[in-house]
């Protein structure tokens, strides 16, 4: 608890324009999908409790961001096929700037991507320090402003560095943190198809072998977004499982050391924030690495002095201690969950961490589970309906947990119970791809649809 406790000291202590009433980051303030507001409505809907609604340019994975009077996201422009970057007026909704954001690297300006309609560029989340706010799409593009719309600066990753090499649309959210502004780029070791090119997998037109494709830590200036380090990230993984699609977690120890958990390849690595040196490593859970095609998407969790990692697909969770060095080998693992079925998994929703427990959403097992942090014991576990599945990841405020389906059906479960004490249909029948997570700032909810962006509050 003091781990979590230093963690968010620090964190408001650096982010001097963020309070503890604002959603700065894709998980939060804490970094864990928790939030500290009180007196939630449970009796919303599209017309109850409703203080404003926005209709969306497009659809979009990103989950909004909220800090004081502003709100913060990015989406497809359709009927323009443009990406763009929104800013709206917290109180009201009226949108106070809108930004075209793609360079056309490529495809930019087009809302399809090589994953067809499952995801499109606009679904890495913002991220802000209170000074400024950093969009990152899909594309590679990765674009500053300050408050007022004003653009700072804008680079793309993979015109710098070469072609991504992902099975699916890249969404790994960026991390403000010490002054620095931070994204893995975790993808497999050769090229998929035409992606990849630029790094290896084949010769360039002039004969030459191009170096293989690398794994990497990336850490930049958030006044001009040059690179300070570009640290390589190795992996054992193979192929698709080298892939992940998970976002750096700030920590700090008990010693006040300042780290950054970065998930993929197979394995949980600890970097250190100022050089993007690797202190410590924790995996496998690819035994062998047998599993070509385990790529990752949940992003790592830190409570009661672990971090909670989810291998993929219908596999366990587990439980890392921190506060080791190098190779923690098995002497590092507190626990694993267990079971057949194993209702305690997770493919693509991030857990949750509040009070000593994690709180983790299976979108394989359609059901929301509590664990005890420090040993796994399953407190309850909530069966969700089944009709659409549950990929966006879980929100823990004011003792429930709120949950968002791929057809906006939110679902909030009772943190004690693990009742389910409300729902709601957030959007029409026709919709099947939500999975932007519930934010709560403000004493409200706000919930994105593909079609709408709505803020609930009593």
């Amino acid at each position: 608890m003091r781990s979590a406790l230093l963690t968010v000291a620090c964190a408001f202590a650096l982010f001097g324009g963020v309070s503890a009433q604002d959603w700065p980051h894709w998980r939060g303030p804490n970094y864990d999908g928790s939030a500290t507001a009180k007196n939630l409505p449970l009796d919303f809907g599209t017309e109850e409790r409703v203080r404003w609604s926005v209709d969306m340019p497009g659809p979009g994975a990103c989950t909004p961001i909220v800090i004081g009077d502003r709100v913060f996201l990015s989406s497809v422009d359709s009927k323009k096929e443009r990406l763009v970057a929104l800013c709206l007026d917290c109180k009201t909704g009226k949108t106070l700037w809108s930004r075209a954001t793609d360079s056309g690297y490529p495809e930019g300006a087009r809302s399809r991507t090589s994953s067809g309609r499952r995801s499109n560029y606009a679904s890495p989340s913002p991220t802000t320090d209170g000074e400024r706010v950093v969009f990152f799409f899909g594309n590679g593009d990765l674009v500053a402003f300050d408050y007022s719309g004003k653009e700072l600066w804008r680079r793309n990753l993979q015109k710098d560095y070469g072609k991504f090499a992902f099975q699916w649309t890249f969404s790994a959210s960026p991390t403000l943190w010490e002054g620095k502004l931070f994204l893995p780029v975790l993808q497999r070791d050769t090229p998929l198809g035409r992606r990849g090119r630029g790094f290896g997998g084949g010769r360039d037109a002039g004969g030459a072998t191009p170096e293989p494709i690398q794994s990497f830590l990336l850490a930049m200036d958030p006044n001009t977004g040059a690179t300070l380090y570009k640290h390589t990230r190795d992996s054992d993984a193979r192929v698709e499982s080298r892939e992940s699609y998970a976002t750096p977690i700030p920590f700090v120890n008990d010693e006040g050391q300042k780290q950054l958990l970065v998930v993929g390849g197979d394995v949980i690595t600890g970097h250190d924030p100022a050089s993007g040196k690797e202190l410590w490593r924790w995996g496998t859970w690819n035994d062998g690495h047998r599993q070509r095609s385990w790529r990752l998407v949940p992003t790592a969790v830190v409570g009661a002095g672990h971090a909670l990692v989810c291998a993929p697909k219908r596999e366990p969770v587990y439980a890392v201690k921190l506060g080791g060095e190098g190779d923690l080998g098995e002497a590092g693992l507190a626990w694993q969950s267990k079971g057949r079925p194993n209702p305690v998994s997770s493919d693509v929703p991030s857990p949750a961490f509040h009070g000593g427990h994690f709180y983790v959403l299976s979108d394989v097992r359609s059901a929301l589970s509590k664990v005890e942090a420090k040993t796994g014991e399953v407190v309850w576990t909530a069966k969700l309906p089944r009709d659409y599945p549950w990929r966006a990841s879980p929100t823990v405020a004011d003792g429930n947990v709120f949950c968002i389906n791929h057809n906006g059906a939110v679902a909030v479960v009772d943190m004690k119970s693990g009742t389910i004490v409300h729902e709601a249909l957030m959007a029409g029948m026709d919709a099947d791809q939500i999975r932007s997570s519930v934010v709560v700032a403000h004493d409200s909810l706000f919930i994105r649809t593909d079609a709408k962006l709505y803020r609930i509050g009593k």
